[in-house]
């Protein structure tokens, strides 16, 4: 009897279905040097002008930000087809290169090749601006034209583009929007979203009223609306009434709260949620570090840790620049330490954050110390550090890095400038200042914008100066702000140039006619005149506007916790020892000569 042998499977496979599958998951790759050896494997065996090939590659290399790489892949075919026209256009939006993307159009149009509807709608990713609406119209003619408009993803995609070309651009999406035979759930949370970003709140709920079907994006854009625009109420009301909340609508509320103020409510509801990820435990601990409450960021950083969540990036720059802008030094600290003791190896990103962090807190040498130490130092780690120096005093420090920046080949932008010209205010270098105002488009191809006219603004005031600043005021090519306004005010009252300073407060008033503040200083200077019918005549319109103005506050952080003061407030628990002090340091401060300056802003 013959004893059938053991049937085996081929080990024989085609090279090509073996690239195929390599190839089947491009859209994960992001391991440039292993897309490089396959893309040199599909070359050794002929096989790059392949149409099947050929897209995927396009892909993998636009995917690793290669754009030279997938129009060399392009090139390789002889006669390209529509699909592959399409791998480049999109591989060109991708890269946020709309104009290759149109470039590639024209060219494919040229060698006799109709764009089909795919085409469109990945060229209508590249229109999102104020500035594309024209050509976002013309895509929208040109789709009618030929028919496309049947197809229901180019006329949501239409209306996608619309919505990203400002409020005309919203208009003219609901104008598409109201004519659609045919609509699905993704027209309907394309358009609503739409007007929620355009701040039409009123006419996205009416939509979503009448919407046949909601899901939870149609529920999270709304209430993502509610909550930016502070309306909590509404927000948590529709809150309440969703049936199938996810962990975004949870920390889209929560969000909303915070940034209202409302931490108790924030926090109830983070206790409260079914499940947790990163996103929401650092909104809830920035929600804290902005509103100064260092105890309870630290808290419930320590229980992130514990719970086992593992930093991120965009964990830490979150909560770095929340303790950035509330000079919360503790927390940032805290985050510092845990990054050195976990060993995270820090991106430029998040060494920029640190630098930040400890700049706007004061604590420059230790900002100075982690500037020194990144060993890939980008435009913003530069300009973050020349900002810090700037805003603290130290401004030859600023300069001198500046000058230092330069020669390590850095190209100066828009925001160095404005440190740049912060630097020379704060140090009095007016003539060294007006020079770099004059050099930014001479010699760095920087226009100079509001900001950078306000600084030299504030630069000449400062430095009495006072007609220079005027006439520079009265040159500029855009209309002067409010906060140009008032750094002249700020200037006229240092140099006690009172008729300048009821030209500048008239402008001021005209700009923000509910700001007491203003009221109050040109009362004073009437006041100091002694022109009390004009002083009356500034109260009776204080009192026309329902203006008050708002007192001024301080604030310092001490262990871990952020006490705010007021003028002549009690609020505080240990308010009568700290007034104990004050009263004794004006004791000691009278026999050595010092008075507090007389002032009559404060009008009874």
């Amino acid at each position: 009897m013959q004893i059938p042998l053991p049937v085996r499977a081929p080990t024989w496979v085609s090279t090509r279905r073996l690239l195929e599958q390599k190839l089947s998951d491009i859209f994960k790759c992001t391991d440039l040097k292993q897309l490089k050896q396959l893309h040199a494997v599909i070359y050794k065996h002929d096989l790059q002008a392949d149409l099947y090939f050929a897209p995927k590659l396009i892909t993998g290399f636009s995917l690793c930000r290669q754009m030279a790489l997938a129009v060399n892949v392009f090139k390789q075919v002889q006669e390209p087809n529509v699909h592959l026209y399409n791998s480049l256009i999109r591989a060109y939006v991708h890269n946020s290169q709309p104009s290759g993307a149109f470039c590639a159009l024209f060219v494919m149009q040229y060698r006799g090749l109709w764009p089909d509807n795919f085409t469109y709608a990945l060229l209508l990713k590249a229109c999102c601006g104020m500035s594309e609406l024209r050509l976002a119209r013309m895509i929208h003619a040109q789709v009618e034209k030929l028919g496309f408009l049947a197809d229901i993803v180019v006329p949501n995609s239409l209306i996608d583009s619309y919505c990203k070309c400002g409020l005309l651009g919203v208009g003219e999406a609901r104008k598409l929007f109201t004519v659609m035979g045919e609509r699905d759930i993704v027209s309907w949370n394309t358009m609503i979203g739409g007007l929620v970003k355009a701040n039409e709140l009123i006419e996205a709920r009416r939509l979503f009223d009448e919407m046949p079907d909601r899901d939870t994006v149609s529920w999270n854009t709304m209430l993502d609306g509610y909550s930016k625009a502070g309306e909590m109420d509404t927000a948590f009301e529709l809150f309440q009434k969703m049936a199938g909340r996810n962990i975004v609508s949870w920390t889209t509320v929560i969000y909303g709260f915070c940034k209202a103020g409302e931490m108790e409510m924030a926090r109830i509801l983070f206790d409260n949620m079914p499940a947790k990820n990163t996103v929401c435990w650092t909104t809830i601990i920035c929600g804290y570090a902005e509103k100064g409450l260092a105890k309870d960021a630290l808290s419930l950083f320590e229980k992130m840790e514990d719970t086992g969540f593992k930093l991120d990036d965009g964990i830490i720059i979150s909560i770095l620049s929340a303790c950035g802008e509330s000079g919360l030094l503790g927390l940032g600290r805290r985050l510092h330490a845990s990054i050195q003791r976990t060993g995270y190896k820090c991106s430029t990103h998040v060494g920029n954050a640190l630098v930040d962090m400890y700049a706007k807190c004061g604590s420059l040498n230790r900002a100075l110390t982690i500037f020194n130490g990144m060993a890939n130092k980008d435009l913003v780690s530069w300009n973050s550090m020349i900002q810090g120096l700037a805003m603290h005093g130290y401004g030859e420090k600023a300069l001198k890095l500046f000058y230092r920046m330069k020669q390590e080949g850095f190209a100066p932008d828009r925001v160095t400038f404005i440190g740049v010209l912060c630097a020379c205010t704060h140090a009095g270098f007016v003539d060294k200042g007006i020079h770099y105002f004059n050099a930014m488009e001479t010699e760095y191809g920087v226009l100079q914008e509001i900001e950078h006219y306000g600084c030299v603004i504030d630069l000449l005031g400062r430095g009495g100066r006072l007609e220079e600043a005027f006439r520079l005021v009265r040159s500029m090519p855009m209309e002067p702000n409010a906060i140009i306004w008032g750094s002249l005010v700020v200037a006229c009252r240092m140099h006690n140039a009172s008729e300048y300073a009821k030209e500048v407060l008239h402008h001021l008033i005209k700009l923000e006619p509910t700001d007491a503040s203003h009221f109050s200083i040109l009362s004073s200077i009437h006041a100091a005149e002694g022109d009390w019918n004009s002083v009356a005549s500034v109260r009776m319109q204080m009192k026309s506007t329902g203006t008050q103005k708002p007192s001024g506050a301080s604030s310092i952080e001490l262990d871990d916790q952020v006490h705010e003061f007021t003028v002549l407030d009690k609020s505080h628990p240990k308010s009568d020892s700290i007034y104990e002090v004050i009263d004794g340091l004006s004791l000691h401060l009278k026999p050595v000569g010092y008075f507090p300056k007389a002032t009559a802003e404060v009008l009874s």
